[in-house]
């Protein structure tokens, strides 16, 4: 196993285990399963655990394994607070303490502020005395390092990392993410100012191994490397220096061990040439596949009424190679809880975006294409309840 070091210098597995997708038997965790999985992780190096209050039985699941097998100590746990439904500094305390209970812990490694989107959502934290509160318990030993997760553009996550003094952050981020959400840019802002990067999603929950188009799986088989598709993605990231650790969902003693192995090997600026090839060769192909010809350039921004042109293209272009229900999600967490509206319904039809495109996309058509398909009615609604709720205050 390579690891990466945190700001203290401390190292952390540049594999790390994502307990979202624990196999569940009968609407609960299968324990015994997790736990042959988890330990067969710990075995090969594996050291930092990520978890978060909201995944249905994984913070007490992994309590439970690390308590069984007496290594608690030995590992970093990295939990979130739900800060959507934090109202006061008394919920902070609640929901911190119901964790630690689920955990079997006294203190967390690496806690994160979960799911954040936009800047407006720092502020209200901030209204209700996060600040003090993490200075409490990083003085107190019961966290050690503050971070937070981040599902929302570019721009709002510079903001938010520039708003406090960080100690590591969580994007999700992978070869067809890599202009999306925070980016590469927001990955490189983040190393710039010596925070580490964890990675989620750098395989689309498997969508880049099992959904890849077949011309893309035939390409890859054809490579002299041996490599499979989950490997050339695991490899893509880790080849980045500013990358410390990527989380995998790993749900089989099978995907352990692959992970494993190539975590053992994999190292910043190993990537050859041919390498990047065959990355670009299988976006292309994915990228035959489109809806809409959208590189995500920007050239088309910003529109003067606000609406987030390249954002709603890729979720629409999500549709034709993953599922509608999967875009429309990651179109309503990053664009749809932004501060400011940035819907197409928005658009004037003044024409300044196709002025600029390089593509000769006719943008206020497809525009109107891509938001029925995206945000059909029912998420209309939807996203308008969750917005009043999120963004309140």
């Amino acid at each position: 196993m390579k690891y990466r070091n945190n700001r203290n210098g401390e190292p952390i597995s540049i594999l790390g285990y994502g307990c979202m997708r624990f196999t569940t038997s009968g609407g609960r965790i299968d324990i015994d399963k997790a736990e042959k999985e988890l330990m067969e992780a710990y075995r090969a190096g594996v050291n930092y655990f990520d978890t978060a209050y909201v995944y249905t039985g994984s913070e007490a699941a992994l309590g439970e394994i690390l308590e069984r097998n007496r290594i608690r100590d030995k590992v970093n746990i990295a939990t979130k607070l739900p800060q959507y439904l934090i109202g006061s500094r008394t919920a902070i305390d609640r929901y911190f303490d119901e964790e630690l209970r689920r955990l079997r812990t006294d203190y967390v490694d690496y806690y994160l502020m979960h799911h954040m989107t936009a800047m407006n959502q720092w502020d209200k934290l901030k209204k209700v005395g996060i600040e003090d509160w993490f200075a409490e318990k990083k003085a107190s030993g019961q966290i050690k390092n503050i971070g937070f997760s981040y599902h929302g553009n570019t721009e709002d996550f510079i903001g938010i990392l520039n708003s406090y003094d960080w100690d590591f952050c969580q994007i999700q981020y992978n070869y067809v993410d890599e202009t999306s959400q925070a980016g590469v840019e927001g990955l490189k802002a983040a190393a710039a100012k010596g925070i580490p990067v964890i990675i989620m999603e750098p395989l689309r929950g498997g969508k880049l191994v099992n959904l890849l188009p077949d011309k893309a799986k035939e390409l890859i088989a054809s490579k002299e490397t041996g490599y499979t598709p989950a490997e050339y993605g695991l490899r893509w990231l880790w080849n980045q220096p500013e990358v410390t650790c990527v989380l995998s969902g790993m749900n089989s003693i099978e995907m352990v061990q692959e992970n494993c192995r190539i975590a053992s090997s994999a190292e910043a600026g190993s990537f050859t040439q041919d390498d990047f090839d065959t990355i670009d060769k299988v976006k292309e192909i994915i990228k035959e596949t489109e809806l809409v010809g959208c590189t995500g350039c920007r050239y088309c921004m910003p529109c003067p009424k606000g609406v987030d042109i390249p954002a709603l293209f890729r979720s629409y272009n999500m549709t034709a190679l993953e599922s509608k229900s999967n875009a429309r999600f990651e179109y309503a967490q990053t664009v749809g809880l932004k501060k400011e509206p940035a819907f197409a319904t928005q658009c004037i039809g003044c024409g300044k975006c196709e002025q600029h495109c390089p593509q000769n996309i006719p943008i206020r058509e497809k525009l109107k294409e891509a938001d029925k398909v995206v945000r059909p009615w029912n998420y209309r609604i939807g996203i308008n309840i969750v917005r009043k709720f999120m963004l309140r205050g």
